[in-house]
């Protein structure tokens, strides 16, 4: 069966060349003109990628996307001509897995979309619990984590960067092996994404986020998982 994908933009002329290049990739596309009606077809229809204009009429993207969120982890690239830094961090604290600036590529936004839906790839595992600590769990089949056997709910992308850490633990990753091995090779020089994710994971694991036990901060490098001794 075919994947779905979910466009939400107001120019027309854009929706079909988008259109046009994710059914020659062989994805069945959908598309919504306002913020509104790509909300409610979110939910209606099940897309495995929503792909979201800000600058949208009846519901702005930074709404739309928020409330996408609140009710599903579905795959989001925003796609704007918003490309200043604070926006960027602003769409990914709202959720968005990937955002990317007009102009763009149409090769690149292929790029990315494949990467987006392979990231959130569903494991064909039975379940099976990774103990961190006496803290800490990874349920590697649900991808859910436990905190102190209370669940706390991680995005995909939240999850697939905690799981790498763990499974290289004690070792100092670079941010461009980080963005390459979480996100993928189109996204080494983002490390806007890593700040963002890292300041999210933290809030969720750490006893104190602002003096982290868990996931360290090697400076001018990268980052490095360490269970408290």
């Amino acid at each position: 069966m075919k994947q779905k994908i979910l466009v939400i933009d107001d120019e027309e002329s854009l929706v079909r060349l988008l259109r046009q290049c994710l059914e020659e990739q062989g994805y069945r596309v959908l598309s919504a003109g306002d913020g509104l009606q790509g909300f409610q077809m979110a939910q209606d229809e099940y897309p495995d990628l929503v792909v979201l204009d800000l600058m949208l009429p009846r519901m702005d993207g930074w709404e739309t996307c928020r409330r996408i969120r609140d009710c599903s982890d579905v795959p989001i690239i925003m796609l704007t001509a918003l490309g200043a830094h604070a926006d960027r961090v602003r769409g990914l604290d709202l959720g968005a897995d990937d955002y990317l600036t007009k102009p763009f590529h149409l090769s690149e936004f292929a790029a990315r979309v494949r990467s987006a839906l392979r990231r959130h790839r569903p494991p064909l595992t039975e379940t099976m619990m990774l103990r961190i600590d006496d803290r800490l769990s990874l349920d590697q089949a649900r991808r859910r984590l436990l905190v102190d056997g209370q669940r706390v709910e991680l995005s995909p992308l939240e999850y697939r960067m905690l799981s790498y850490l763990v499974d290289n633990r004690d070792c100092v990753l670079t941010h461009q092996r980080l963005l390459t091995q979480v996100w993928g090779w189109e996204y080494m020089d983002e490390t806007n994404y890593l700040k963002v994710y890292v300041h999210h994971l933290r809030k969720k694991i750490e006893p104190n986020p602002q003096k982290p036990r868990y996931i360290l901060t090697e400076r001018g490098m990268g980052y490095r998982f360490q269970v408290p001794r």
